[in-house]
C-alpha cells in the first residue's frame, strides 16, 4: 500500500490536517516527519486512518478524532486526544497535562508519564499510561477505564461519578468520594488484556481499584434543609 510522507517544516498546521483529511478518504496511511513539537497536529480526523508521526507533538494532538490509528514516536504536550470518539492513540514518550481530556470512546497508550488532570471528565474509552500521573487525574470522570501503571497524585478521582480506575503504583491521595475496592475476576481479565494489548508487562493483582463512593449523587437530607433556609 502506498505511504503518503508529509514533511512538517514545509507546511502550515492548517495544510497538514487537510491533507490527512484527504489521506482517510482515500484509505492511504501517513507518516508526519519533522513535527517539532507542533501543536493541533491531527486533529478533527473522522474517518479511519493511520498516522505515524515520527517526533515529538505539541499541544492536542490526535484531538476531536474518530476511528484513527496515531502512533507518535515521543513526548506530547497538554491535551492529547482530547475529546477522542473512537480508535487508538499511542505515544512512546511521556504526555503533559489533561491526556484523555472528555475522551468518549478509544485507546490512548502513554509509554511513559501522564502530568496534571490526565482523564478529567472521562465520558468512556480507555487511557493507559505506562508511567505516573499529576494531581487530580480522573477528576469528575463520569465513564471509561483509566490504568495508571506508576505512581498518582494527590485527589485522584476527586467526585468520581462512573467509571475505574486502576493503580499499581503509590497514590498520594485519593478525591472526594474516590474508594479502594477489591477487583473482580472481570476486572483482571481486562486488565491483562488491556496491558497486553499496550505492550506493558505488569500483572493484574499488582493494581489497586479505585471507584465512587456514590456519596455526592445526591445532596444529605441536612444539605437539603440548608439550602432551603438559604433561599
Amino acid at each position: 500500500m502506498t505511504t503518503t510522507i508529509i514533511d512538517c517544516e514545509v507546511r502550515t498546521t492548517r495544510e497538514i490536517n487537510l491533507a490527512l483529511r484527504e489521506a482517510a478518504l482515500e484509505q492511504t496511511p501517513v507518516v508526519l516527519r519533522n513535527p517539532d513539537c507542533r501543536h493541533n497536529l491531527a486533529v478533527g480526523v473522522t474517518t479511519p486512518l493511520s498516522v505515524q508521526i515520527d517526533g515529538h507533538v505539541g499541544y492536542y494532538c490526535g484531538g476531536l478524532c474518530d476511528g484513527v490509528d496515531i502512533r507518535v514516536t515521543g513526548d506530547a504536550g497538554w491535551g492529547l486526544a482530547e475529546n477522542l470518539m473512537g480508535g487508538r492513540i499511542a505515544i512512546t514518550g511521556s504526555a503533559g497535562s489533561a491526556a484523555g481530556a472528555t475522551m468518549r470512546g478509544g485507546t490512548v497508550i502513554v509509554g511513559g508519564d501522564a502530568g496534571a488532570r490526565c482523564g478529567i471528565a472521562m465520558k468512556g474509552g480507555a487511557l493507559i499510561i505506562g508511567g505516573s500521573v499529576g494531581v487530580l487525574s480522573a477528576f469528575m470522570m463520569q465513564k471509561g477505564v483509566l490504568i495508571i501503571c506508576g505512581d498518582a497524585g494527590e485527589g485522584l478521582g476527586d467526585s468520581l461519578y462512573e467509571g475505574k480506575i486502576y493503580v499499581r503504583g503509590k497514590i498520594d491521595s485519593l478525591g472526594s468520594d474516590a474508594v479502594i475496592v477489591e477487583q473482580t475476576a472481570e476486572d483482571a481479565a481486562m486488565l491483562e488484556s488491556a496491558l497486553a494489548d499496550a505492550g506493558i508487562h505488569a500483572a493484574a493483582s499488582e493494581f489497586q481499584k479505585i471507584v465512587s463512593g456514590k456519596k455526592l449523587y445526591n445532596f444529605s437530607t441536612k444539605e437539603k434543609e440548608i439550602w432551603k433556609t438559604a433561599l
